[in-house]
């Protein structure tokens, strides 16, 4: 069964699956839902079209963790000072501010693989990959990547767990940095064993509407002389 394979790496990525309101979240690996929207910008599928959306939400995903970033907050306010006022929703006038956390990953790389039986699906937006419909972003819009996406022979023809504990290191090494004995690799489960996350789509963007699906997370050796792949 052909795997496709995506590099995602920048200084900041966010994969939140539980934001609230002024409340963002990240989780500590790029969520599904955020790895199908990302394919879906590439494919130039509009936010409410499920018809062409459907089929990639039946891939299957493996991340691993080839830099898991350090998480990180940010503080912002939004709204006015206290000499200013502002219009509430109802309408109201209002002199409150609003406070939003805004949760985030800084200096993370993942290597991200997507395993099902529809070689012309995976082929397709392997290409789009490379000259994507509309720009890609590492969970929020101004989370730009840093390395491109898009990964030369980035479309295996082996299974997920294959492709994953073979393929190169992602990152690039840093000073302080030792190349990794063994690395962390998250799939889904098919016996519901691991973790519950709520990030599977079940319909357009536009809907929002998002199932459960289990998630484990193993570690797997990680040969030293397995060189750094570039960009």
């Amino acid at each position: 069964m052909p795997t496709l394979l995506l590099r995602l790496v920048g200084p900041l990525q966010s994969w939140g699956t539980t934001s609230r309101f002024d409340q963002r979240d990240t989780g500590k690996e790029p969520s599904k839902s955020g790895v199908i929207g990302l394919l879906a910008a590439a494919l130039g599928i509009d936010r409410e079209n499920w018809l062409d959306l459907e089929p990639l939400t039946r891939l299957s995903m493996g991340v691993r963790h080839d830099r898991p970033g350090v998480p990180k907050r940010d503080y912002q306010t939004a709204g006015c000072a206290s000499t200013d006022t502002i219009i509430k929703a109802d309408g109201s006038p209002s002199r409150d501010g609003v406070v939003s956390q805004r949760h985030y990953l800084a200096d993370a790389a993942f290597l991200v693989g997507l395993e099902g039986d529809e070689h012309a699906l995976l082929e397709e937006a392997h290409v789009k990959l490379m000259n994507p419909t509309w720009p890609l972003a590492l969970g929020r819009k101004s989370y730009v990547p840093s390395e491109p996406i898009w990964i030369d022979n980035g479309l295996q023809d082996a299974s997920l767990r294959e492709v994953l504990a073979r393929w190169p290191w992602i990152a690039t090494q840093r000073r302080w940095e030792e190349i990794p004995e063994k690395l962390l690799v998250s799939f889904e489960s098919k016996d519901e064993s691991g973790v519950l996350k709520m990030d599977q789509p079940l319909s357009s963007f536009a809907e929002r509407r998002f199932g459960a699906r289990f998630v484990r997370s193993e570690w797997i050796p990680f040969h030293k002389e397995v060189s750094y792949v570039p960009a």
